[in-house]
């Protein structure tokens, strides 16, 4: 099966790293003074590092990347010398990939290349969106006031895997986009984004279905007369991809349609 995924065009790369915070995945490191996808299997191929690229060195190509072949993956990572290969030991082992890093072993002892030094342990830290949080000690929020709270969604329902691209309340309308999270994180929700909008929600780490929300807001481009776009993503890194989709939407329909990208942090305050 063919996916998207990201491609480094070596000679224009001049190592700068203005990519690497950019990179949901972490799947990009600088070694060797050059920017290095390390490992195929935590690029999502949404390009979230492209935009930052000040010498284009980036770009998206289709190949074949399922299922994951982690023999085929080292084929490549030892021709890089053995400092990628140690990068590349040291990302499945934070993302505690137990069985591709036995198999990323005995490739390098099949072909007699010496494994690196111990690579980091795994802690359930090493993606910072899965980063534990205990926020049991945060100041309540004040009491409300005895009138009743109303919901404003407006459409049902809100899953984008879900809605049709022709559901009659998608004309003239005034998408939000929302990541899962989001909702849960900002107390003032329905308020001060909802109000007034029609909601789409989905997980762009968790979701496999990526490729088919973008055709489907591709298609909602196309038959809608969409007059704004309003997007909310949490401040993880995974998060960001919220955007990338809906960017890349909009760049398949041939659509400029104004966005506004609100990013909400963990504690819950828009950043």
């Amino acid at each position: 099966m063919k996916r998207k995924i990201i491609k480094i065009d070596e000679e224009k790369c001049n190592g700068c790293g203005l990519c690497i915070p950019d990179c949901p995945e972490g799947a990009l490191q600088i070694i060797d003074n050059k920017a290095r996808l390390v490992s195929d299997l935590f690029c999502d191929g949404l390009g979230a590092c492209l935009g930052t690229c000040p010498e284009g060195a980036i770009s998206v190509e289709e190949r074949e990347a399922e299922p994951y072949d982690e023999r085929k993956v080292m084929e490549n990572i030892v021709k890089q010398g053995p400092n990628v290969i140690k990068a590349h030991l040291d990302h499945l082992s934070e993302h505690n990939e137990t069985e591709f890093l036995k198999q990323a072993k005995d490739y390098l002892a099949e072909k007699g290349i010496e494994t690196p030094r111990e690579e980091k342990k795994h802690t359930p830290c090493a993606c910072p969106g899965s980063a534990l949080k205990d926020m049991r000690d945060k100041k309540p929020a004040p009491p409300q006031n005895s009138e009743k709270l109303e919901s404003t969604l407006q459409n049902w329902p809100v899953q984008l895997g879900l809605l049709s691209p022709y559901a009659p309340y998608l004309k003239n309308a005034d998408l939000l986009v929302s990541a899962d999270c989001v909702p849960f994180a900002y107390a003032d929700f329905h308020r001060r984004f909802l109000q007034g909008k029609i909601m789409l929600t989905f997980c762009p780490k968790l979701d496999h279905t990526i490729e088919e929300y973008i055709e489907k807001l591709t298609a909602i481009f196309k038959e809608q007369n969409i007059k704004s776009v309003t997007v909310l993503h949490m401040e993880v890194p995974c998060c960001s991809g919220t955007l990338r989709i809906v960017e890349e939407a909009l760049k398949s329909a041939g659509k400029v349609i104004p966005i506004k990208d609100y990013t909400i942090s963990i504690s819950g305050e828009i950043i």
